[in-house]
């Protein structure tokens, strides 16, 4: 374990916290990372982080809190995925100044950054809008804005779903359409 040179492992985690651009407010790459947590566990050799306790991680609207974060880098150093993991782990984050914020929760959240794919696992949840999405397993494809939820396959999970939830808000009509 080593804790210096850990620059380049910050550094890359703006870059993966900043690139959910599909649920990220435009400014928010462009503000500082904070990193709260009860200790850390950074190994540049092998390119992980490791944040555990209670852990807060802010980047303008962006917010992510679980009891452990993992972060993992490539051989060329950048960002692989991120981990949080809780009762529940929370992500938030402001999509446009006049959209609501994005609320997702899960046991698991994993961000894969190549493919800016959010994985939910465990009582997996999105609220947007009033709108919501729960299952076993909840999958956003950032890049092409889809959306995939189902059972989750290969694990324990805690409280099993065997169906998808959703809740779809009625859109608001301009006043001199409705009658």
């Amino acid at each position: 374990m080593r804790f210096v040179n850990t620059l380049p492992l910050i550094l890359s985690l703006g870059a993966v916290l900043g690139s959910a651009a599909a649920w990220a407010l435009p400014s928010d790459r462009d503000q500082p990372i904070r990193i709260q947590a009860d200790s850390a566990e950074l190994d540049d050799r092998q390119g992980v982080a490791v944040y555990r306790g209670d852990v807060i991680i802010t980047q303008g609207t962006l917010k992510i809190t679980g009891d452990t974060v993992t972060i993992t880098q490539t051989a060329s150093g950048d960002i692989d995925v991120f981990t949080s993991v809780g009762n529940l782990a929370y992500y938030e984050q402001k999509p446009a100044v006049d959209k609501d914020i994005v609320k997702a929760y899960g046991k698991t959240i994993q961000y894969f950054a190549s493919n800016e794919r959010i994985v939910l696992i465990d009582q997996a949840k999105v609220i947007q809008e009033g709108n919501t999405f729960e299952g076993e397993k909840i999958v956003y494809d950032t890049r092409r804005q889809i959306v995939n939820a189902g059972r989750a396959t290969g694990g324990n999970v805690s409280t099993p779903r065997p169906r998808i939830d959703m809740v779809i808000q009625p859109k608001n009509k301009p006043a001199d359409q409705q009658q």
